[in-house]
């Protein structure tokens, strides 16, 4: 006959569950250790500490690759030329002004068809350590565009102020109504612009 009493029941159902749980747990445990004692190769092994010594000399070595840009003297905006790509032209332009970025100035760039030349295509022009997207140095930012397109800028540029230089000219020669002529008997005239080219001085 059974004299237990029905809160006795639920304490000892109770206590048969939880002795389940506990052999499942255990259960899952071995196996976990014994698939671990077959396969000793899938368990991580600690990295080896590197010596302090070899550390400092492999950086050094890093350190030296670069030493070419960091030497005191050279030009930091120096662009070698056989790092251009075919068909491109690089340029630094202006990025910060009086250290705040100029969102205008960069519409017109990209009107005018520059574009950031991206960093991982000279890591040797950017820290070896971050995460850098595109070239800076000193506020300034390395752009690139098609070389057809600046040789057509430039083009334009240089009709532009022979135009202007022949205004000038025109202007000086012409003689406003009831003043001296300004040309000689041969036709030629008396004003003479001289023209030449300097080369431009480079703050230091």
């Amino acid at each position: 006959m059974d004299t237990e009493t029905p809160k006795e029941k639920r304490q000892r159902a109770r206590h048969n569950r939880l002795m389940e749980a506990i052999d499942e747990v255990e259960s899952e445990s071995i196996d976990d250790i014994l698939a671990q004692e077959e396969a000793p190769a899938s368990i991580p092994r600690a990295p080896l500490r590197e010596n302090p010594r070899d550390r400092a000399a492999r950086r050094a070595a890093e350190l030296r690759e670069h030493r070419g840009a960091m030497d005191e003297g050279t030009d930091e905006f120096y662009i070698p030329l056989d790092i251009i790509p075919d068909g491109w032209d690089y340029e630094w332009k202006r990025k910060l002004l009086l250290g705040q970025e100029d969102p205008a100035y960069q519409v017109q760039l990209a009107r005018n068809g520059w574009e950031a030349v991206p960093a991982d295509r000279h890591p040797e022009m950017m820290p070896s350590t971050g995460n850098f997207a595109v070239i800076e140095r000193k506020g300034m930012i390395l752009m690139e565009r098609p070389k057809e397109i600046t040789d057509e800028v430039r083009a334009a540029d240089l009709r532009r102020a022979r135009q202007q230089v022949r205004q000038k000219e025109e202007q000086l020669n012409s003689a406003p109504d009831g003043t001296l002529q300004r040309k000689k008997s041969d036709g030629s005239s008396l004003a003479s612009v001289k023209k030449s080219y300097e080369a431009i001085p480079i703050p230091e």
